[in-house]
């Protein structure tokens, strides 16, 4: 997967991304939005950040939102959550275990789609407990031309876990939310924003159909879909180190976490998801 690693001396360089945003939302200059749609993962190192950093960092380039789960909310910056397999007691959290570890993109079975989302470490396992990304830029262009064809006249139906990963991931165990979501329709194929690339936009934790489909003809597509975009040259495996932060391309990505860690170990991160103004 082509991606953009920000080392110490290209961090000292640029000094902070949101800064080069906000530049290029002003008309001052394109470099880090440029590099953000060509290369979708951007990692930072060695980086100390509370809550109250991620929520303001994420300002910076639009609007963090609360997370639909509310276990795993922060208590003082509600559009910041846990990624944690610890409950509040200590003990191990076996939902926060085996929480995404199936390939999906976020909160695409909401009216909008988000635009990044950051993820920053805090405390890992001894061993691996990396998080996966898949290029659906990459994924697309690699597909036949006759499943491209397929996939420009199919509209997706997502919901928020019920697609074929969801369902095998969760079962009826989903976790609690403030509202109830209702389906939403987007085309199989969008466009990048910014590149105007095609995007294959089917992921199968949240597509659960296809418009004027069976269920029994629409999920084995999804799986050879996910099975397709998740070969080894279209993803990349991020090896954790404690200070990572991690901002990637919701549209144009796809993630897991790689849930390769043993499970009585600690993994601890803060997250935002990150909507346009």
């Amino acid at each position: 997967m082509k991606r953009y690693i920000l080392h110490r001396e290209a961090e000292a360089e640029l000094v902070d991304a949101a800064v080069y945003y906000e530049q290029q939302r002003k008309g001052l200059g394109g470099e880090f939005r440029r590099a953000f749609a060509e290369n979708p993962v951007l990692v930072f190192r060695d980086r100390q950040l509370g809550a109250a950093d991620i929520a303001a960092f994420g300002r910076r380039f639009g609007v963090p939102r609360k997370h639909a789960l509310v276990k795993y909310r922060h208590p003082d910056h509600e559009e910041v959550s846990w990624l944690t397999n610890v409950e509040e007691d200590g003990q191990i959290d076996w939902y926060g275990v085996k929480r995404a570890t199936e390939w999906h993109t976020d909160s695409t079975y909401e009216a909008r789609l988000p635009l990044l989302a950051m993820l920053h470490a805090l405390e890992l396992p001894s061993q691996k407990g990396g998080t996966m990304f898949a290029d659906m830029c990459a994924a697309y262009d690699a597909l036949p031309e006759g499943m491209k064809e397929r996939l420009a006249v199919l509209t997706g139906l997502h919901g928020r876990t019920d697609g074929p990963a969801g369902e095998r991931l969760y079962g009826d165990d989903k976790g609690a939310t403030e509202k109830r979501y209702t389906e939403v329709a987007w085309p199989a194929v969008v466009a990048h924003p910014v590149t105007g690339r095609p995007i294959l936009f089917v992921n199968p934790m949240h597509v659960h159909g296809f418009e004027g489909m069976t269920r029994e003809e629409a999920w084995p597509l999804i799986e050879e879909l996910a099975a397709h975009a998740t070969q080894d040259r279209f993803t990349y495996y991020h090896s954790w180190r404690v200070g990572d932060l991690l901002i990637w391309d919701e549209r144009a990505t796809m993630h897991r976490g790689a849930g390769d860690y043993r499970p009585d170990e600690r993994r601890i991160m803060l997250r935002t998801i990150v909507y346009p103004n």
